[in-house]
């Protein structure tokens, strides 16, 4: 098993994969685009299997490395250092975040197509994009467990999605295997298993924002076990690409 998971991008996501992975006795290497001190608060909470590193040294460092940035800089990720690299792509396309992405509105490539032809050294594999922060964190469970969730993954290596599939299992989830990357749009924003079967909550009417996270924060999680995801998956359309980031608020 991978023993120090790098990590491109810190914020929501990046840094509750950095917490699962330190409970599972990994070590963690993180960056963002501000710089490695502005990271020293989430460093000294997650301790010393943790440390702080520009994007080229996390990618470097990393058995594993996860890409978790705004899509519009996928462009900005170093692909010298990432070469040879298995790279987990958790991210989605926004437009109102993104701006427009032709090849993603036309439907030419999925985004993470778009990531892979960039990193054209590395093997993209896409896993963590169809599921919240908060839930990802609390909704991961042993091995075994009657509880346990799975999430998909796609990819176009073998290899690599069984490595990916492996680091899951470590962090507390079952994997469905979805297919390539060209089919990794089953998970994307707007499909059935985007998001919501994790959290089916419907959120009360006239809470203030406050009050609309709060409630995001303590509203417990589904556990969705591999029947549910693969079920789910074959349900799913492909429609316009893009989506909107209130649905990971609830809304």
């Amino acid at each position: 098993m991978s023993k120090t998971l790098g990590l491109i991008g810190s914020g929501m996501i990046g840094s509750a994969l950095a917490r699962l992975a330190i409970a599972a006795g990994l070590d963690v290497v993180l960056s963002n685009s501000r710089g490695p001190e502005t990271l020293s608060e989430l460093v000294a909470e997650l301790g010393e299997h943790a440390r702080a590193a520009g994007p080229a040294e996390a990618a470097q460092a990393g058995d594993l490395v996860v890409a978790t940035i705004p899509l519009k800089a996928y462009d900005r990720l170093p692909a010298a250092a990432l070469a040879g690299k298995t790279v987990i792509d958790t991210m989605n396309y926004y437009p109102g975040r993104d701006g427009d992405i032709a090849e993603l509105d036309t439907g030419t490539l999925t985004s993470s197509a778009l990531v892979q032809r960039h990193l054209a050294g590395s093997h993209v594999v896409k896993a963590f994009n169809n599921i919240d922060f908060h839930r990802l964190f609390t909704l991961a469970r042993p091995s075994g467990a009657p509880d346990r969730s799975a999430l998909p993954v796609a990819g176009d290596d073998r290899t690599a999605k069984a490595q990916v599939t492996q680091l899951l299992d470590t962090l507390g989830y079952d994997t469905v295997d979805i297919g390539t990357l060209a089919d990794s749009w089953r998970t994307q924003p707007g499909t059935p298993m985007y998001v919501q079967p994790y959290f089916t909550a419907q959120k009360p009417e006239g809470l203030s924002p406050e009050e609309a996270y709060r409630w995001f924060l303590e509203t417990p999680g589904v556990p969705v076990p591999t029947g549910r995801v693969k079920e789910l998956i074959g349900t799913a359309v492909r429609g316009p690409a893009g989506g909107s980031l209130t649905a990971l608020a609830g809304d």
